[in-house]
Protein backbone atom coordinates (compact mmCIF):
# COMPACT_ATOMS: atom_id res chain seq x y z
CA UNK A 1 0.00 0.00 0.00
CA UNK A 2 1.19 3.56 -0.71
CA UNK A 3 2.75 4.85 2.53
CA UNK A 4 2.43 8.56 1.66
CA UNK A 5 -0.16 9.97 -0.73
CA UNK A 6 -0.41 13.66 -1.64
CA UNK A 7 -2.72 15.69 -3.83
CA UNK A 8 -0.95 18.27 -6.02
CA UNK A 9 -2.85 21.46 -6.80
CA UNK A 10 -1.89 24.90 -8.06
CA UNK A 11 -2.75 28.55 -7.62
CA UNK A 12 -4.11 28.48 -11.20
CA UNK A 13 -3.90 26.51 -14.41
CA UNK A 14 -0.58 26.47 -16.23
CA UNK A 15 1.54 27.01 -13.12
CA UNK A 16 3.70 23.93 -13.63
CA UNK A 17 1.97 21.29 -11.49
CA UNK A 18 3.08 18.43 -13.71
CA UNK A 19 6.74 19.44 -13.92
CA UNK A 20 6.82 20.01 -10.17
CA UNK A 21 5.18 16.62 -9.60
CA UNK A 22 7.69 14.93 -11.90
CA UNK A 23 10.57 16.68 -10.13
CA UNK A 24 9.23 15.49 -6.75
CA UNK A 25 9.08 11.94 -8.12
CA UNK A 26 12.66 12.18 -9.36
CA UNK A 27 13.82 13.59 -6.02
CA UNK A 28 12.14 10.66 -4.28
CA UNK A 29 13.81 8.24 -6.69
CA UNK A 30 17.21 9.70 -5.78
CA UNK A 31 16.37 8.93 -2.13
CA UNK A 32 15.72 5.31 -3.01
CA UNK A 33 11.94 5.65 -2.68
CA UNK A 34 9.39 3.71 -4.73
CA UNK A 35 6.91 6.07 -6.36
CA UNK A 36 3.54 6.09 -8.09
CA UNK A 37 1.57 8.93 -9.66
CA UNK A 38 -1.66 9.54 -11.48
CA UNK A 39 -3.54 12.32 -13.22
CA UNK A 40 -7.14 11.11 -12.90
CA UNK A 41 -8.52 13.58 -15.46
CA UNK A 42 -6.55 14.99 -18.38
CA UNK A 43 -8.04 17.25 -21.03
CA UNK A 44 -6.10 18.27 -24.09
CA UNK A 45 -5.23 14.73 -25.14
CA UNK A 46 -3.84 13.72 -28.53
CA UNK A 47 -5.27 10.96 -30.68
CA UNK A 48 -2.59 8.29 -31.10
CA UNK A 49 -2.59 4.69 -32.39
CA UNK A 50 -2.75 3.64 -28.72
CA UNK A 51 -5.71 5.90 -27.93
CA UNK A 52 -5.97 9.31 -26.30
CA UNK A 53 -2.73 10.36 -24.66
CA UNK A 54 -1.88 13.42 -22.57
CA UNK A 55 1.59 14.94 -22.44
CA UNK A 56 1.41 15.64 -18.70
CA UNK A 57 0.24 12.12 -17.84
CA UNK A 58 3.03 10.65 -19.97
CA UNK A 59 5.56 12.77 -18.10
CA UNK A 60 4.30 11.42 -14.77
CA UNK A 61 4.34 7.88 -16.15
CA UNK A 62 8.01 8.27 -17.06
CA UNK A 63 9.04 9.91 -13.78
CA UNK A 64 7.65 7.32 -11.34
CA UNK A 65 9.69 4.27 -10.41
CA UNK A 66 6.90 1.69 -10.74
CA UNK A 67 5.52 0.57 -14.09
CA UNK A 68 1.86 1.37 -14.74
CA UNK A 69 -0.34 1.11 -17.79
CA UNK A 70 -1.34 4.49 -19.20
CA UNK A 71 -5.02 3.92 -18.41
CA UNK A 72 -4.12 3.57 -14.73
CA UNK A 73 -2.11 6.80 -14.73
CA UNK A 74 -4.84 8.68 -16.60
CA UNK A 75 -8.16 6.84 -16.37
CA UNK A 76 -10.23 9.73 -17.81
CA UNK A 77 -8.66 11.12 -21.00
CA UNK A 78 -10.47 13.94 -22.79
CA UNK A 79 -9.51 15.37 -26.16
CA UNK A 80 -10.51 19.07 -26.00
CA UNK A 81 -8.04 21.35 -24.22
CA UNK A 82 -10.75 22.99 -22.13
CA UNK A 83 -12.07 22.82 -18.56
CA UNK A 84 -12.47 19.15 -17.57
CA UNK A 85 -16.17 19.36 -16.68
CA UNK A 86 -16.97 20.96 -20.06
CA UNK A 87 -14.79 18.46 -21.96
CA UNK A 88 -16.53 15.61 -20.12
CA UNK A 89 -19.97 17.00 -20.99
CA UNK A 90 -18.99 17.22 -24.65
CA UNK A 91 -17.73 13.63 -24.57
CA UNK A 92 -20.90 12.41 -22.85
CA UNK A 93 -19.00 11.33 -19.74
CA UNK A 94 -19.91 11.78 -16.10
CA UNK A 95 -17.22 12.76 -13.62
CA UNK A 96 -17.81 12.54 -9.88
CA UNK A 97 -15.47 12.72 -6.93
CA UNK A 98 -16.59 9.24 -5.91
CA UNK A 99 -15.57 7.80 -9.25
CA UNK A 100 -12.16 9.46 -9.09
CA UNK A 101 -11.71 8.29 -5.51
CA UNK A 102 -12.26 4.73 -6.69
CA UNK A 103 -9.41 5.04 -9.20
CA UNK A 104 -7.15 6.52 -6.53
CA UNK A 105 -7.95 3.85 -3.95
CA UNK A 106 -7.12 1.18 -6.49
CA UNK A 107 -3.68 2.66 -7.06
CA UNK A 108 -3.13 3.22 -3.34
CA UNK A 109 -3.36 -0.53 -2.85
CA UNK A 110 -0.10 -0.92 -4.73
CA UNK A 111 3.12 -0.87 -2.75
CA UNK A 112 5.06 2.41 -2.82
CA UNK A 113 6.71 4.95 -0.54
CA UNK A 114 5.16 7.98 -2.23
CA UNK A 115 2.11 8.47 -4.44
CA UNK A 116 1.11 11.75 -6.07
CA UNK A 117 -2.33 12.58 -7.44
CA UNK A 118 -2.24 15.60 -9.72
CA UNK A 119 -5.36 17.72 -9.99
CA UNK A 120 -6.41 19.98 -12.85
CA UNK A 121 -6.15 23.76 -12.72
CA UNK A 122 -6.70 25.22 -9.26
CA UNK A 123 -8.43 24.14 -6.07
CA UNK A 124 -12.00 24.98 -7.13
CA UNK A 125 -12.01 23.62 -10.68
CA UNK A 126 -15.46 22.07 -11.29
CA UNK A 127 -15.97 18.34 -11.76
CA UNK A 128 -19.68 18.74 -12.37
CA UNK A 129 -22.51 21.07 -11.37
CA UNK A 130 -22.25 20.06 -7.68
CA UNK A 131 -18.62 19.19 -6.99
CA UNK A 132 -15.22 20.75 -7.46
CA UNK A 133 -11.92 18.85 -7.71
CA UNK A 134 -11.37 19.65 -4.02
CA UNK A 135 -13.98 17.00 -3.23
CA UNK A 136 -11.50 14.26 -4.23
CA UNK A 137 -8.75 14.97 -1.67
CA UNK A 138 -11.46 15.66 0.90
CA UNK A 139 -13.00 12.24 0.35
CA UNK A 140 -9.62 10.52 0.62
CA UNK A 141 -8.29 12.86 3.34
CA UNK A 142 -5.16 13.56 1.32
CA UNK A 143 -2.69 16.20 2.46
CA UNK A 144 -1.99 18.77 -0.24
CA UNK A 145 1.08 20.10 -2.06
CA UNK A 146 0.57 23.57 -3.53
CA UNK A 147 2.42 24.84 -6.62
CA UNK A 148 2.76 28.62 -6.62
CA UNK A 149 3.58 30.46 -9.82
CA UNK A 150 5.89 33.39 -9.03
CA UNK A 151 4.14 36.20 -10.87
CA UNK A 152 2.22 39.34 -10.04
CA UNK A 153 -0.75 38.45 -7.84
CA UNK A 154 0.69 35.18 -6.55
CA UNK A 155 0.60 36.17 -2.88
CA UNK A 156 -3.16 36.62 -3.00
CA UNK A 157 -3.69 33.44 -5.02
CA UNK A 158 -1.40 31.38 -2.79
CA UNK A 159 -2.83 32.55 0.52
CA UNK A 160 -6.43 32.16 -0.66
CA UNK A 161 -5.71 28.63 -1.88
CA UNK A 162 -3.95 27.70 1.36
CA UNK A 163 -6.93 29.11 3.28
CA UNK A 164 -9.37 27.10 1.17
CA UNK A 165 -7.39 23.87 1.63
CA UNK A 166 -7.47 24.26 5.39
CA UNK A 167 -11.13 25.33 5.39
CA UNK A 168 -11.87 22.02 3.66
CA UNK A 169 -10.28 20.22 6.59
CA UNK A 170 -7.04 19.20 4.88
CA UNK A 171 -3.40 19.68 5.76
CA UNK A 172 -1.18 21.75 3.51
CA UNK A 173 1.90 19.54 3.56
CA UNK A 174 4.16 21.83 1.57
CA UNK A 175 4.47 24.21 -1.35
CA UNK A 176 6.78 24.71 -4.30
CA UNK A 177 7.53 28.03 -5.99
CA UNK A 178 7.85 27.85 -9.76
CA UNK A 179 9.04 30.62 -12.08
CA UNK A 180 6.82 30.39 -15.18
CA UNK A 181 8.46 33.03 -17.35
CA UNK A 182 11.97 34.02 -18.46
CA UNK A 183 11.74 37.52 -16.99
CA UNK A 184 11.89 37.65 -13.21
CA UNK A 185 8.87 39.31 -11.61
CA UNK A 186 9.43 42.61 -9.89
CA UNK A 187 10.48 42.11 -6.24
CA UNK A 188 10.55 38.34 -6.64
CA UNK A 189 12.73 37.76 -3.56
CA UNK A 190 10.49 39.94 -1.39
CA UNK A 191 7.45 38.06 -2.68
CA UNK A 192 9.07 34.70 -2.01
CA UNK A 193 10.10 35.78 1.49
CA UNK A 194 6.57 36.92 2.28
CA UNK A 195 5.17 33.56 1.17
CA UNK A 196 7.76 31.77 3.31
CA UNK A 197 6.49 33.62 6.34
CA UNK A 198 2.76 33.42 5.68
CA UNK A 199 1.73 30.20 3.90
CA UNK A 200 2.28 28.21 7.08
CA UNK A 201 3.69 25.08 5.43
CA UNK A 202 7.21 23.93 4.50
CA UNK A 203 8.63 25.24 1.25
CA UNK A 204 9.85 22.20 -0.67
CA UNK A 205 11.86 24.30 -3.11
CA UNK A 206 11.89 26.96 -5.80
CA UNK A 207 12.25 25.95 -9.44
CA UNK A 208 14.05 28.35 -11.79
CA UNK A 209 12.99 29.29 -15.30
CA UNK A 210 14.64 26.74 -17.59
CA UNK A 211 12.53 25.49 -20.51
CA UNK A 212 15.26 23.02 -21.45
CA UNK A 213 15.51 21.40 -18.01
CA UNK A 214 14.04 17.97 -17.38
CA UNK A 215 12.51 16.71 -14.14
CA UNK A 216 15.80 15.14 -13.02
CA UNK A 217 17.62 18.47 -13.34
CA UNK A 218 14.86 20.38 -11.56
CA UNK A 219 14.71 17.85 -8.73
CA UNK A 220 18.05 19.20 -7.48
CA UNK A 221 16.21 22.37 -6.43
CA UNK A 222 13.87 20.48 -4.10
CA UNK A 223 14.03 19.26 -0.52
CA UNK A 224 11.16 16.80 -0.15
CA UNK A 225 12.18 15.34 3.21
CA UNK A 226 9.17 17.01 4.94
CA UNK A 227 6.89 14.78 2.87
CA UNK A 228 8.21 11.73 4.71
CA UNK A 229 8.32 13.16 8.22
CA UNK A 230 4.63 13.16 9.19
Amino acid sequence: MARKTYFVTGTDTGVGKTMVSAAILEAARSMGKRTLAMKPIASGCDNTPDGLRNEDALLLQGAMTEELAYDVVNPIALEPAIAPHVAAQQAGKSITAGRLAGYCRGLQMRSSDLMLVEGAGGWRVPLNERETYAALPRELEMPVILVVSLKLGCINHALLTAEAVRADGLRLAGWVANRPEKDTMSCEQETFDYLLGHIGAPCLGSLPWNPEADAVTLSAHLNISPLFEN
